[in-house]
């Protein structure tokens, strides 16, 4: 039996068909691709945080629970005592980790489109039916085919990105809550891009048994660390843990948050300056002859461009010295869309005026 063969009667035709998630190599490229905080540590931090490193004891197990850094984070969000926290290897183990808590056959998850990818990859992945949504034209929430959808599928998780990506988009509140309140099951609200929205489901989770707020420390400038957080009822996170692989948080990551945590202000300030960069490359953006940009409350925006195929402009974009995300072929929604995240203004104006050549 050849290797082929071994893998075709071994390995689940569902994951065969599936292509991996794809992370391309920058390079030297102005890398505008992934929604990082283009900002580092001060030096003065930076040695305070090595010296803390020195002390680590690598050659023991990390705190399964990371509680010193749990007290840190319910501290940081003002978290009542009644609501619970876990955490995880970045959001996607936390999308995992719901997933494979509510596998049961039949088991649907649900999620508007075009939003992030990862919502029905882990579905596939944990053998769930997975249920999309179309948005509206305007990348709102359908509430008509939302409640209508909800109705038929029963599903047992919805996932609501709060911005969406990759639209960058807020959803309206009371439309969120209409959802809440008519899901049979979970409903979580994935605040990854909160650093930079005017609007957080947070305060939310006292008025809703069955509402779970996501949230990580990727976009705020710590995305190395691949640490994120769950808050909801302690019965539902209860559950949801039992499937936690133990000392998933590992002691550098623990260590280096727990302290970097306690200098938030440092990471508003970033933040605030990406808001500014932000309207600026809108206006940029949108003052450019065949361009639309979408409004955002990330840290990216996305954009449709007219009259030129994106794959070139990716591509011509990519000679000069720039990556973005070509995001034309990801949904029907989305063609001739690009999203490009927002960076340190040098590297903001490098895109633009790369932009404005490859439109000419």
């Amino acid at each position: 039996m050849t290797t082929q063969d071994k893998i075709t009667k071994l390995i689940r035709e569902d994951i065969r068909a599936l292509s991996a998630y794809h992370v391309p190599d920058p390079g030297n490229l102005v890398k505008l691709d992934a929604m990082e905080n283009p900002y580092g540590l001060p030096e003065d931090i930076k040695q305070e945080w090595l010296d803390i490193l020195n002390n680590a004891k690598l050659n023991r197990y990390p705190d399964p629970d990371a509680s010193e850094l749990k007290k840190v984070l319910r501290e940081l969000m003002q978290l009542h005592a009644e609501a619970e926290v876990i955490l995880g290897n970045g959001s996607d183990e936390l999308i995992q980790m719901i997933a494979m808590s509510v596998a049961k056959p039949d088991a649907v998850i649900m999620a508007p489109e075009p939003s992030f990818v990862m919502y029905q990859m882990i579905a596939t992945f944990c053998k769930l039916n997975y249920v999309g949504v179309p948005l509206d034209n305007d990348f709102n929430l359908d509430m008509d085919a939302m409640l209508v959808a909800i109705n038929a599928s029963q599903p047992a998780v919805i996932f609501l990105a709060y911005p969406n990506n990759p639209t960058g988009n807020l959803f309206s509140e009371s439309d969120v809550r209409q959802i809440i309140e008519a899901a049979p099951g979970l409903v979580v609200v994935d605040e990854a891009y909160t650093s930079f929205a005017s609007h957080s489901m947070l305060s939310a989770i006292d008025d809703y048994d069955n509402l779970l707020v996501m949230r990580t420390v990727s976009k705020m400038g710590l995305a190395g660390l691949r640490l994120g957080m769950l808050m909801g009822a302690p019965a539902w996170l209860e559950e949801i843990n039992k499937v936690r692989l133990p000392y998933n948080i590992n002691i550098l990551t623990q260590l280096t948050a727990e302290f970097l945590l306690k200098h938030t202000s440092l990471f508003e300030e970033q933040s605030a300056s990406i808001r500014t960069e932000r309207a600026s490359m809108l206006a940029s953006l949108n003052s450019m002859a065949n361009v639309h940009a979408f409004p955002s409350e990330a840290n990216f925006i996305l954009f449709r461009i007219t009259g030129k195929d994106p794959d070139e402009v990716f591509a011509e974009l990519k000679t000069q010295g720039v990556l973005i995300k070509n995001m034309s072929h990801a949904s029907p929604a989305l063609q001739q869309c690009m999203r490009v995240t927002v960076g340190a203004p040098e590297e903001n104006q490098t895109f633009l005026g790369c932009l404005e050549k490859c439109l000419a």
